[in-house]
């Protein structure tokens, strides 16, 4: 097994993948009620475990199409793209590791994705978003829970899913090992948005 930083082994973080992206983006045109997404004032994070411990990372650079309007969310079409080799997890050493083919083999595989399926709205500013869930080349069904608030003059979905990382071959050989990095990785999100028509 190749030595890795002592802080963190990459086979945790690369699981994230978005966090949440789309692979490809909207094949049709966005309806005039689509949104923005702002970048300064969003995130998407993860949360895995090294050996029991929790490690925390997170994605400089993601993109997304939204067209969404609260009152027909059913109509509703999401997608993201984020660029795996912007994963931050602490360490220049664990975070080149994450470039390898045994974790996000960024030559072949540059991007993960999501793209939203159906959305359905479940009172009080809440809704569950479905989709397909592309990393490294192998897609899952996800249903992802999001709450939409107000922020100003734009608004914030915010929320949380737990996917595995073997799903998606991430943390291949060795790593396979889920008593040296875990399978489940929890992706959490904050996204701003402007644009948003009124709820």
């Amino acid at each position: 097994m190749t030595a890795l930083s002592s802080r963190a082994a990459p086979g945790a973080f690369t699981a994230l993948g978005l966090a949440f992206a789309a692979a490809v983006a909207l094949t049709a045109p966005l309806p005039a009620q689509a949104q923005k997404l702002v970048p300064a004032q969003s995130e998407i994070g993860f949360v895995t475990r090294q050996m029991g411990v929790p490690v925390d990372g997170r994605f400089r650079k993601f993109d997304a199409q939204i067209a969404f309007d609260p009152k027909k969310p059913e109509a509703a079409k999401i997608a993201f793209t984020i660029d795996l080799g912007s994963a931050a997890i602490g360490t220049a050493e664990t975070e080149a590791e994450l470039a390898k083919p045994d974790w996000f083999n960024l030559k072949a595989f540059p991007q993960a994705g999501f793209q939203s399926t159906a959305v359905k709205a479940l009172g009080g500013g809440r809704y569950e978003v479905a989709g397909t869930l592309t990393i490294k080349g192998a897609k899952q069904d996800v249903v992802v829970p999001v709450t939409l608030a107000p922020a100003g003059s734009n608004a914030t979905a915010t929320g949380s899913f737990t996917l595995k990382r073997l799903d998606f071959r991430i943390g291949e050989g060795d790593w396979k090992d889920t008593s040296l990095v875990a399978n489940e990785v929890q992706v959490r999100f904050k996204l701003a948005l402007s644009g948003l028509p009124p709820q």
